[in-house]
């Protein structure tokens, strides 16, 4: 078999898997303590949606962030990893300081909020970290961190403008209404800004908003 005979079924295995959707449904967590794992994801405000027992040896609990596809899944028979052991599971936020102050007010013990110093937090290194969010507070840039009781490990990241390669098409959607607001209150300020310069008031501010809102959820450039 030739490279290029290679080349040409690789291509055409990859269309061929692009035509099924594959969504990521459950993450794994694992927990030596399963009602201390469900008192604290409970304490985390997350929606409760199973917990089933079917011998002494299985139980399933299974608890989805507000606003996410993709649950988190732990109990007893459903995982040989050792507990703690996964890190660096991330949630995505549109304001990282305001999810903060809720674990805060929640009584979840939580990093302060910080940046990434040239890459060094995502390889690990500690030192990375620089107290407060990302001066600019460019998306993907700024974080926080707590963990589970068993030490799993997971991380705010916030996320406000999404690169091109990451979204699927210029169609807004909203998975929650904190989701939502934050956006509006994003495009406020920019349309503010947006005043400014032309020096004048914009009776056409809902399409502004409206093109504001579409472009940061794409990643195309936004109004100005």
């Amino acid at each position: 078999m030739s490279n290029s005979q290679t080349g040409s079924e690789g291509v055409a295995a990859a269309a061929k898997a692009q035509a099924v959707d594959m969504k990521l449904e459950v993450v794994i967590v694992p927990v030596s303590d399963v009602d201390r794992a469900k008192q604290f994801y409970a304490s985390l405000g997350w929606r409760l949606d199973v917990d089933i027992a079917k011998s002494d040896q299985f139980r399933v609990v299974h608890f989805t962030p507000p606003g996410s596809q993709c649950s988190v899944l732990f109990g007893k028979g459903v995982s040989t990893a050792e507990p703690g052991s996964a890190q660096g599971l991330h949630l995505i936020v549109s304001d990282v300081v305001a999810a903060h102050a809720e674990l805060v007010e929640r009584g979840i013990d939580v990093s302060e909020v910080f940046h990434d110093a040239g890459g060094l937090f995502h390889r690990g290194d500690e030192e990375g970290r620089v107290s407060g969010p990302q001066p600019e507070r460019r998306s993907y840039g700024s974080f926080a961190s707590f963990s589970d009781p068993d030490g799993n490990g997971w991380v705010f990241q916030e996320v406000t403008s999404r690169l091109p390669g990451r979204a699927d098409s210029p169609v807004t959607s909203f998975t929650s209404p904190t989701g939502l607001a934050g956006a509006l209150r994003r495009a406020a300020a920019a349309h503010g800004e947006h005043e400014k310069l032309t020096g004048q008031h914009d009776d056409n501010w809902p399409d502004w908003y409206a093109e504001y809102m579409v472009s940061e959820q794409s990643g195309a450039p936004r109004p100005t």
